[in-house]
């Protein structure tokens, strides 16, 4: 794994003209388009739009004869309604898009794809040259802005009709939503009616005759008043035909007959075609979409314009469009209320960093080609860096993704067959992406694709079916290789949509051996006969004595069994295989998945290879994932309606196949980013009982040194914030928590026994946290490392409340947290309120004498106090003769260290002190650091030379040298 849809489509419905249903419902009338925005402009003040290319603003009404037609007082409102109800519709967000924030609206961040003008005879060449090539514009042929898609063409006719045809994932259907919008807000002033169908739609009509009024009308409510002066409006009224792959042309007269009568009832198909033969409505222009495979089913005479939909085509576009996107503000807030919007800075810096990306990483910058894939870039960087809402994860988003390109598509709709254009993508893509993932590859040469997409073929009508695959589809998937070493091969357009579908490949069963196909095809002949001859042996047996009949009869019920056990072996390897591939070592620290798939991104580096690993080896940590979250039920929902079901017997043996494997492997103890990928996994799942059950054995949760962003919390809170044994040890050292992280794993620290937090630049703002996880009835915890924070007295001061009153807490650690003076006395003031506390380390917090001294008096006095730790503060050689003296006068009190030695002894806490010296010596002060070492050096020496017991020069000369040893590392002398 190494590092994205357009604006999403919508459902159209018959109830436009009446009152509109919620956004997420889908409305029967014009089933497919965009998924509409979010809908509160009707025909007020427009909103303002950021274009970048082209515009159909500015495009004046054409010459000629024709003037405002609807000009009675009655045409006028009905043509206002109509604009209001298409701009309420058009400008609805599906679920998807509301992540990226409450004031998030498409038709405020569109960037306008690049159209190429091309010609008839360019559409006539071979396919193979069609499948995979993503040239740029030829200078020779300039690229259309949308005002221009109707001027005259280069001999100076007039263009009435005009095809614009892109493969998935080009942008056709947001284009095409915009120009309606264009039109509802006045921007489009050389039309002064606007019609737009969509072909499915049309094609779900099926064979029942409806003229074209009563399409209009059924449809558009408003305008049935002005139906009878359509024919008069000529080139004023514009038809949008989005999708005409959906419905079967046939231009033969002896096909379709001639019809120039709007009003005539006819099949849905035909009154496209006289429309587009200019039979019916001559005078009226018409805007056609489609994909390349369906562009030959309109003849070429009856074209004006041909315009290939290119994409981004151009770096600059990408860069604007992500721009647009990612700094929208109000980027929210987790369902919680927990998150905690991105800064502009933030924002601005992910920009910039995946726009230096987009410069330098050129197999991205070929992606995004494809304004799809900038919509998956944008989502996978909202969801590692902004709140997550609740139950989104990372296979949901690739899912979601899918569903908004191929959602209710089939491959060809003059195939009887009627498959769905995503199961067959699965079948042939997750083939290649699997053996891709099994022989650790990422690059295909032509014959690996031929290979996938040929595999079995056998018929003619399999073949055109490939056919409309590679010219629509093939695309969308795979991309011609641009890095150096690599040039003539394939790539997955993501390299995470290899993984993808190599999962969706296997939890849709879709991988048989050979011995699984005939083991299939015996067991279900043997079930279609098997009660029919199992009956007939029943009666044979009871009228001969034939002892071989019931041996028969027996083996008759096994044989499905048989085949059974053999599939059921076959899940438990592939998911052997899935676990393996989870907790793989490497030789190299790895980074947690989240971060690898972040790095790829932005174009951070990511995890490097061992120098003797060959070159091809790949890392494939995110195919586990997916596997887990496509087995998920809200994504197996998701694929039903893509055409790729699920079953949930299928389902539950593969949950349980991966579950007997974890139990198994997941015991073992992993580094913190294994560690944190395997509770990602647990997320993608989204079963909190199976999580329950796998990670019941866990005890310690070590993620020491992991980047804890707010999704890595939202992880580590959901899957274990609701278990119910105890976590003996939670170690968060050194992990970049803020005090919005804190409150998201509150559920896991009420949990633990142990919760280290150092390293954490935790400053008073935590603390207000921590005072409330400290009062928690529920609380268990016993040790609370906080030790390198600038908590100050300002956080003490929160702290010492939670502290008066919690019963768990047993050992204590401000180590370097900068009390001073101020903190220290805080803590001897309310250190009586706490009646349980053993262990407090205030240690090296540039406390003086005086405080020092009170808070030694408070812990003498304290009833369960045993130890005081002190040293490394500013104290004086006298100051710390009397703290030695006042922890050694009374039997039972606390001890207070504050030096290495205890009288002209070696302290029993001496290893204690040097370990934590030796632990922080990168993060601490050297010059303070090195001051102490030599006081402490100082006051080594002297004890030596007071003492004349053999045994203890020994044990203070081998401390003088660990001392030594330290201050050479900070560059001192040592002498």
């Amino acid at each position: 794994m190494r590092w994205s849809r357009p604006l999403p489509r919508a459902f159209w419905g018959p109830g436009l003209g009446r009152a509109l249903q919620p956004s997420d419902e889908r409305i029967p009338f014009l089933i497919h388009w965009n998924w509409a925005l979010k809908g509160e402009c009707p025909l007020g003040p427009p909103r303002a739009f950021l274009r970048h290319h082209g515009s159909s603003v500015g495009s004046g009404p054409p010459s000629g004869r024709h003037k405002q037609l609807f000009w009675s007082t009655s045409a006028t409102e009905a043509i206002q309604r109509h604009r209001r109800n298409l701009a309420e519709w058009f400008s609805r967000l599906p679920r998807e898009e509301r992540q990226f924030g409450p004031t998030f609206a498409l038709d405020t961040v569109h960037v306008d794809p690049v159209i190429r003008e091309c010609t008839p005879d360019e559409l006539l060449r071979p396919p193979s040259v069609l499948a995979l090539e993503h040239q740029l514009p030829p200078a020779r042929l300039p690229t259309l802005a949308l005002s221009q898609l109707f001027d005259p063409d280069a001999c100076g006719r007039r263009v009435q009709t005009v095809v614009l045809y892109g493969t998935v994932g080009t942008g056709k259907s947001t284009l095409v939503r915009k120009m309606v919008l264009d039109w509802c807000y006045g921007r489009l002033p050389a039309f002064e009616l606007l019609i737009p169908f969509s072909c499915e739609d049309l094609s779900s009509l099926g064979p029942a005759p409806a003229s074209l009024c009563q399409l209009v009308a059924q449809r558009y409510v408003p305008l049935k008043e002005i139906l009878p002066l359509m024919a008069a409006t000529g080139s004023r009224l514009l038809f949008v035909l989005h999708g005409l792959e959906h419905l079967n042309l046939d231009f033969r007269l002896a096909g379709t007959g001639l019809c120039s009568n709007p009003e005539q009832p006819e099949v849905p198909a035909a009154i496209i075609v006289n429309l587009l033969r200019k039979y019916m409505l001559p005078e009226a222009s018409i805007l056609v979409t489609t994909r390349p495979s369906a562009i030959g089913r309109i003849p070429s005479k009856y074209v004006g314009r041909y315009g290939e939909i290119c994409g981004f085509s151009d770096t600059n576009l990408q860069k604007l469009y992500f721009q647009l996107r990612l700094n929208q503000p109000d980027c929210g807030h987790s369902a919680g209320g927990a998150g905690v919007s991105a800064t502009p800075a933030q924002r601005d810096n992910l920009v910039e960093m995946l726009s230096r990306n987009l410069e330098g990483h050129h197999q991205i910058a070929a992606a995004c080609f494809l304004p799809s894939y900038c919509w998956l870039v944008c989502a996978t960087l909202h969801f590692l860096h902004a709140p997550t809402p609740a139950g989104q994860t990372l296979t949901s988003i690739y899912t979601s993704f899918l569903r908004l390109n191929f959602s209710g598509e089939m491959l060809d709709s003059t195939d009887p067959s009627k498959l769905s254009l995503m199961a067959y993508a699965a079948r042939t893509m997750g083939k290649l992406a699997y053996e891709g993932v099994s022989s650790r590859k990422t690059y295909f040469s032509e014959e690996d694709v031929h290979g996938c997409l040929e595999a079995g073929i056998r018929t003619e009508e399999e073949f055109q079916l490939l056919h409309v695959f590679r010219r629509d589809a093939l695309r969308f998937f795979l991309a011609p290789c641009v890095e150096p070493g690599h040039l003539g091969t394939f790539v997955f357009t993501v390299p995470a949509m290899q993984e993808y579908l190599a999962a969706l490949y296997i939890v849709l069963g879709l991988r048989k051996t050979t011995l699984q196909q005939v083991g299939k095809e015996l067991a279900e002949l043997v079930g279609r006969v098997g009660e029919d001859v199992s009956l007939v042996l029943g009666i044979v047996a009871k009228l001969l004595p034939l002892r071989a009949l019931p041996l028969l009869f027996n083996l008759l019920k096994v044989v499905p069994r048989v085949f059974g056990r053999m599939v059921g072996k076959s899940r438990e390897a592939v998911a052997q295989a899935m676990v393996l591939e989870m907790f793989r070592e490497e030789d190299y620290y790895n980074d947690d998945v989240l971060d690898q798939m972040g790095a790829s991104i932005l174009g951070v580096e990511g995890p490097r290879r061992h120098p003797d690993e060959p070159p091809e080896d790949e890392v494939f940590e995110l195919f586990p994932m997916f596997m887990g979250g496509l087995l998920s039920a809200h994504n197996r929902a998701v694929l039903a309606q893509l055409g790729c079901p699920i079953k949930n017997l299928d389902a539950l043996e593969n949950a349980q196949a991966i579950k007997k494997k974890l139990g198994k492997l997941g015991r073992q103890v992993l580094p913190p980013s294994e560690l944190l990928d395997h509770l990602f996994f647990h997320y993608e799942f989204q079963n909190q009982r199976f999580s329950a059950e796998v990670l019941s054995s866990l005890r310690q949760l070590n993620l020491a040194g992991v980047r804890m962003t707010p999704l890595k919390c939202t992880v580590v809170a959901t899957v274990l914030g609701s278990g119910r044994h105890a976590l003996d040890e939670v170690n968060l050292a050194s992990c970049q928590l803020d005090p919005a992280g804190i409150r998201t794993l509150m559920p896991v620290f009420l949990r633990a026994r142990k919760l280290g937090l150092q390293l954490n630049s935790l400053g008073p703002e935590a603390c207000r946290d921590l005072r409330d996880l400290l009062l928690h009835d529920q609380c268990q915890i016993t040790t609370l490392r906080l030790s390198n924070n600038p908590l100050t007295a300002a956080g003490v001061a929160l702290l010492v409340e939670g502290l008066a009153r919690n019963t768990s807490l047993t050992h204590l650690s401000l180590l370097h947290t900068g009390l001073g003076d101020e903190g220290l006395v805080l803590l001897a003031a309310q250190l009586e309120r706490n009646q349980q506390l053993q262990e407090l380390n205030v240690a090296y917090n540039g406390a003086g004498d005086t405080a020092a001294l009170a808070l030694a008096k408070a812990a003498r006095e304290h009833p369960s106090l045993e130890l005081l730790h002190l040293y490394f503060n500013e104290l004086s050689s006298e100051g710390r003769q009397v703290l030695r003296d006042l922890g050694s006068t009374a039997e039972g009190s606390a001890r207070v260290v504050v030096s290495l030695t205890e009288g002209t002894a070696v302290s029993e806490y001496s290893s204690v002190i040097l370990n934590e010296v030796q632990r922080n010596l990168s993060s601490w002060d050297r010059g303070r650091v090195q001051r102490h070492l030599e006081l402490l050096l100082r006051d080594l020496e002297d004890n030596r030379g007071a003492t004349l017991n053999p045994w203890r020069k020994a044990q203070l000369l081998r401390v003088e040298g660990e001392v030594r040893a330290l201050l050479e590392q900070l560059g001192g002398s040592g002498s």
